[in-house]
C-alpha cells in the first residue's frame, strides 16, 4: 500500500502546482506583467495612454496611512466609484529613517501597494517629492537630513541636492527594478518631482529658480519613461506638466499650449488641528468644481483624498494637526464609504465617462453664453485634425450646461430645448440633448455611521463594547532618569532629540534666599518663568510639582513659580506634536524655545538663565523602557492600579481586552483621558489630545457659493477627537494589549473599545431625477425609463428594518422623514419586500411599482433602514460580553 500511497500524493502535489501556475496565468499574464506594455504620453488636451487620449478620475491614497491588508478593499472601492487612477506621495522619512537604513516593509511596503493597484486594473500616479508636505511629519523629509553639513533644503544647494537626487533615483530604480512602468506593463503612468514649490520659491531668490530648473531636469534625465508633472510650478520647463492644485481649477491654464490641463489636488476636505472645528466640504460643491473642470477642457482630476486615512503613530504634520487624517474623503478614516459623497461623485464620474469620446476627439469646446451667469461648452467632431497618430473617434455630441449663479435657478435654451440649471451647478448632456447629471441633484444614499451598539437591538440585548476589567501602571519620572548630558545653554529641541521622541527635558537649578521669599510675601507678588518663544507644547515643574502647561506656535510663555528657600529644581518639559511639514526653509525652523529664557519678579531684578547649567534628559523612561510593548523589568516596574485610586500626572497604564467579534472596523473611544499616546499590541496608534473646538462657526451649511475650509463645519463645542482608528489587522480574537501614557491626572476608566458601521441608511429620489441606468453604451435609452432608489449596507451587513418609506410627497430629510399629503399606502411593503434581508436592493421610481398616489405630481421615494451585522456575530456577542468599560 506504501507505494500506491506515495504515487497518489505525488499526483496529488502536481495537480495542485499545475492548478496554482494555471491560476496565476489567469490573475497576471505570463510576462509577469499587470499590462500589455503600453507607452504614456500628452498633448495639449489629455494623457495618451496607448495612443488613445483619456479623461482620468484619480484617487488620492496614501499607503502609510493604512495597513496594507486595508490596500485591497480601498483600492476596490476607489475602482467602483468611478476611479482610473490611483495617487500617492513617497514618504521619504518613512523609507529612510536613519541615513542609509531603508524601511519597505508592512506599511512602506510601496511595491507591494503599486503591484495592488496594478492587480485592480487600475493606473498608477507616484509623486516622489520627495518633498511631500501632505500634514506628514517634517513634510516627509527625514530629520537626520537637517544634519547633513553645510545643507539647506529645497535651493541651489549642492548637500541637499545630492541626498535628493539619490533617494529619487533610488525609487525610480526601484519601481522599474520591480517593472512597474507602464512600458514594462506596469501600473506606473505619472511622476511628479518637488511639490508646491512656486508657493515659495520667490522666497529662495536666484537659487530657487536655478533649484527648480535642475530639479526639473534631475528627474527628466532618470528616464523613467513616463510624464513627469510639478504641480502649482507656472515656470516648470517644456518637458515637465505644471499642475494645478485648489478647490477649484476650472479656470486653471497649464503654461504651454502642448501641455493638458492637469488637477493634482482636488480638496475635497481640509486638516484638523488640535482644538479646532473639523470642516466638511459638500458633494454638491464638490461635483460642481470637478465638473466645470472638465467642462473647461481638463482632463485628470485627482481627489486629495479620496482615502485620507490615519497620521498612525507620530507621524502627522505640524504644528498640532490631530491623528485622523479623515480629510471628509470620499472614503472615511476607517474604510467605509462616505455617503452621499462617495455615491454622488460616483455617479458625476459614470457622466463624465460618457462624455469621453466627445471630450477626447476635440481640440478645445465651443464656448456659448446662456445668459449673465450661465454658459455652455460644447465638445462636437468627427476627428482629431492635429496630424498626430491617433484614433479616430465617430462624430460625437456632449456638453455641459453651468449655472455659477450662487443663488437662483435658471431656466436656459440649449439646443432648441430649455433645461433647468439649479444654482450653483453642471448639467452633462452625453449627447448634448439628454441630461445624465446634474451636481446639484443628489440621488446618492445617506449613510449614518454609529460606533459601538448596533441600533438594531436594545442597549438592554447587546453592548458592543468588549472591556477589561483591571489596569496595571507605572509613574513616568518627572526629569532626569538616565543617559543625560549637561551643557552652558538651551539648545534647539530636534538638534539633542533628533526627533527620536516628542519629549524633552530640560534641568536646572535656582537659589531662593530668605530675603527673596520675604520680598514675594510682602509685596505680594508671584515670581514667573518667561521664555520668548515656544513652540509646540511645554510643561513646567518646580521641585518636583507641575506649575502648568502651555501650548503655542512660537508663542511667549510666562509661568508663575513657587519657590521655597534654597536650591529650587526647574524642570522644563519640551513637546512637539507634529514638525512643521509646509514652508520655506523648513530646516531652520526647529522646535522648542527660542530667545531668552528668564526668572522674572525677583527682589534684585530679573534672572537670565539662558546661559545656566542645563542637564538635557531625550525621551521618556517608559519609551526606552519599551512599555508600549508590556515589558517588566527591574527598572520599570507595573504594579495594579485600583479603580479608587487617585491618578498620578505622567502615568503609563496597560489592560488586556478582547476585539470585538466580526470585521467590522473598530474604534478606542479616549474622550475621558487627557492628553498622551497609545499602542495596541506594540503598534503606535498615535497621539490623542482631548481639546475641544469652539463653540461658534458651525453655521448651516450651503453648497452654493465657492467653497474654503472655514465653510460648513462641523463639531462646534465637541472635541476635535475622540474615537482613534485601530486596525483590524492589529487585533486578535483575545488578550490584546492596551497602554496609554497619559500625561494628565485622568485615569483610564472610561475607555471603550468599538466597532464602527453604518447603521442608518437613507435615500430620496423624485420621479424626475436623472437616470443613468437610462444610458447604455453611450446611447440614451428614453424617458421612459425610470431613475432608481439604491441602498447598501456595508459588506457583511444587511438591512433588518425599514423604518420609513413613502411614494408620493416625503417631507423632511434622512432621520427626520415625515408622510406628506401625497403617499402610496404600498410603499412599506414594496421597500420591504424588495430590501429586508439584503445587503442591498434598488426600487424603480414609478407608478408602475407603486401605483399613483396623486396624479398629475411628480412623486418621490424616501426610505430611511437600519442596517445590522450578521445574526452570528449578534449571538457571540450576547454570549460572551455585558456592558463593561476599562
Amino acid at each position: 500500500m506504501a507505494p500506491r500511497t506515495s504515487t497518489f500524493r505525488l499526483r496529488w502535489m502536481i495537480t495542485t502546482v499545475a492548478l496554482t501556475l494555471l491560476l496565476l496565468l489567469i490573475i497576471r499574464p505570463c510576462n509577469g506583467n499587470f499590462f500589455k506594455p503600453f507607452n504614456v504620453s500628452y498633448d495639449h488636451r489629455a494623457i495618451i495612454i496607448d495612443g488613445q487620449r483619456r479623461m482620468l478620475i484619480s484617487a488620492g491614497l496614501h499607503y502609510p496611512r493604512a495597513t496594507p491588508e486595508m490596500w485591497p478593499n480601498l483600492i476596490a472601492k476607489s475602482k467602483e466609484g468611478g476611479a482610473d487612477v490611483i495617487e500617492t506621495y513617497v514618504f521619504w522619512n518613512g523609507h529612510e529613517p536613519a541615513k542609509g537604513e531603508y524601511n519597505f516593509e508592512g506599511r512602506y511596503d510601496i511595491v507591494k501597494f503599486v503591484k495592488q493597484v496594478g492587480s485592480a486594473g487600475l493606473y498608477l500616479f507616484l509623486r516622489i517629492g520627495p518633498y511631500a508636505c501632505a500634514e506628514w511629519n517634517f513634510g516627509g523629509f527625514p530629520v537626520w537630513l537637517r544634519d547633513v553639513p553645510g545643507i539647506e533644503f529645497r535651493t541651489d544647494n549642492a548637500p541637499f541636492k545630492e541626498e535628493m537626487e539619490r533617494f529619487v533615483k533610488m525609487i525610480v530604480d526601484l519601481m522599474q527594478s520591480e517593472s512597474l512602468f507602464s512600458w514594462q506593463g506596469g501600473p506606473i503612468i505619472l511622476l511628479q518631482i518637488e511639490n508646491e514649490y512656486g508657493n515659495i520659491e520667490s522666497e529662495y531668490g536666484s537659487g530657487g529658480k536655478a533649484y527648480m530648473a535642475w530639479a526639473a531636469q534631475m528627474a527628466f534625465g532618470l528616464g523613467a519613461g513616463v510624464p513627469w508633472i510639478m504641480c502649482k510650478q507656472t515656470d516648470a520647463p517644456e518637458y515637465i506638466i505644471d499642475a494645478c492644485n485648489g478647490y477649484y481649477c476650472d479656470a486653471f491654464s497649464p503654461n504651454s499650449d502642448k501641455k493638458p490641463k492637469i488637477w493634482t489636488e482636488n480638496w475635497d476636505g481640509w486638516y484638523t488641528s488640535w482644538g479646532g472645528r473639523v470642516p466638511h466640504r459638500p458633494a454638491e460643491d464638490l461635483a460642481f468644481a470637478v465638473a466645470r473642470f472638465f467642462q473647461r477642457g481638463g482632463s485628470l482630476s485627482n481627489y486629495y483624498m479620496y482615502y485620507g486615512g490615519t497620521n498612525f503613530g507620530r507621524t502627522s504634520g505640524g504644528p498640532n494637526q490631530i491623528t485622523s487624517y479623515d480629510y471628509d474623503a470620499l472614503i472615511d478614516e476607517y474604510g467605509l464609504l462616505r455617503q452621499p459623497k462617495w455615491g454622488h461623485l460616483k455617479d458625476l464620474h459614470a457622466a463624465i465617462k460618457l462624455c469621453e469620446p466627445a471630450l477626447v476627439s476635440v481640440e478645445s469646446p465651443q464656448y456659448i453664453s446662456l445668459g449673465p451667469l450661465q454658459e455652455a461648452h460644447v465638445y462636437s467632431g468627427n476627428s482629431l485634425s492635429n496630424g498626430q497618430n491617433l484614433s479616430l473617434h465617430k462624430s460625437t455630441c456632449s456638453a455641459f450646461l453651468a449655472n455659477i449663479d450662487e443663488r437662483h435657478t435658471a431656466n436656459v435654451k440649449f439646443n432648441g430645448q430649455v433645461y433647468t440649471l439649479p444654482a450653483w451647478s453642471v448639467s452633462i448632456l452625453p449627447d448634448c440633448q439628454n441630461v445624465a447629471f446634474n451636481t446639484a441633484k443628489v440621488g446618492a444614499q445617506t449613510s449614518i455611521k454609529t460606533i459601538g451598539q448596533d441600533a438594531a437591538f436594545s442597549q438592554e440585548m447587546i453592548q458592543r463594547k468588549v472591556m477589561a476589567q483591571s489596569w496595571m501602571t507605572v509613574p513616568e519620572p518627572i526629569g532626569v532618569w538616565g543617559k543625560t548630558f549637561t551643557y552652558q545653554g538651551i539648545l534647539e529641541h530636534l538638534n539633542v532629540t533628533k526627533d527620536l521622541s516628542d519629549y524633552l527635558w530640560y534641568t536646572t537649578r535656582q537659589f531662593a534666599s530668605d530675603e527673596d521669599i520675604s520680598f514675594w510675601e510682602k509685596s505680594n507678588t508671584t515670581p514667573a518663568l518667561t521664555i520668548d518663544s515656544m513652540r509646540d507644547f511645554m510643561c513646567t515643574f518646580i521641585n518636583g510639582q507641575l506649575a502648568g502647561c502651555t501650548k503655542g506656535d512660537w508663542e511667549k510663555v510666562v509661568q508663575p513659580l513657587k519657590f521655597v528657600q534654597g536650591y529650587n529644581d526647574i524642570v522644563l518639559l519640551s513637546q512637539t506634536v507634529g514638525l512643521q511639514n509646509y514652508g520655506a526653509f523648513l530646516e531652520k525652523d526647529g522646535a522648542g524655545f527660542k530667545g531668552q529664557v528668564k526668572l522674572t519678579g525677583w527682589r534684585n531684578g530679573d534672572i537670565d538663565i539662558t546661559n545656566s547649567s542645563w542637564t538635557y534628559q531625550v525621551g521618556l523612561k517608559g519609551e526606552f523602557s519599551e512599555a508600549y510593548a508590556g515589558k517588566d523589568n527591574k527598572h520599570f516596574r507595573w504594579k495594579e492600579f485600583p479603580h479608587d485610586s487617585t491618578p498620578n500626572i505622567f502615568s503609563w497604564y496597560k489592560t488586556y481586552f478582547d476585539a470585538p467579534v466580526g470585521t467590522d472596523p473598530v474604534a478606542i473611544d479616549l474622550s475621558g483621558m487627557g492628553k498622551g499616546q497609545v499602542w495596541v499590541n506594540g503598534q503606535h496608534i498615535g497621539r490623542y489630545w482631548s481639546l475641544k473646538a469652539p463653540e461658534d462657526g458651525c453655521n448651516t451649511c450651503d453648497y452654493r457659493g465657492a467653497y474654503d475650509s472655514d465653510k460648513c463645519v462641523t463639531n462646534c463645542g465637541q472635541l476635535t477627537q475622540s474615537w482613534y482608528h485601530i486596525p483590524r489587522s492589529w487585533l486578535q480574537p483575545s488578550n490584546n494589549l492596551l497602554v496609554i501614557f497619559e500625561e494628565t491626572d485622568k485615569a483610564p476608566l472610561r475607555i471603550s473599545i468599538e466597532p464602527r458601521f453604518t447603521s442608518t441608511i437613507c435615500s430620496e429620489v423624485p420621479q424626475d431625477h436623472y437616470p443613468l441606468n437610462a444610458w447604455s453604451g453611450g446611447q440614451f435609452s428614453g424617458p421612459s425609463v425610470a431613475p432608481e432608489l439604491h441602498l447598501q449596507c456595508d459588506d457583511g451587513h444587511t438591512i433588518s428594518s425599514i423604518e420609513f418609506a413613502s411614494y408620493g410627497t416625503p417631507q423632511g430629510y434622512c432621520q427626520k422623514f415625515s408622510q406628506g399629503n401625497c403617499h402610496a399606502e404600498s410603499s412599506s411593503s414594496v421597500i420591504s419586500k424588495a430590501c429586508l434581508g439584503k445587503n442591498s436592493c434598488s426600487i424603480q421610481v414609478s407608478d408602475a411599482i407603486f401605483g399613483d398616489p396623486c396624479r398629475k405630481v411628480i412623486k418621490t421615494l424616501a426610505v430611511q433602514a437600519k442596517c445590522s451585522p450578521p445574526v452570528d456575530n449578534v449571538f457571540s456577542y450576547l454570549s460572551s460580553n455585558s456592558k463593561t468599560e476599562m
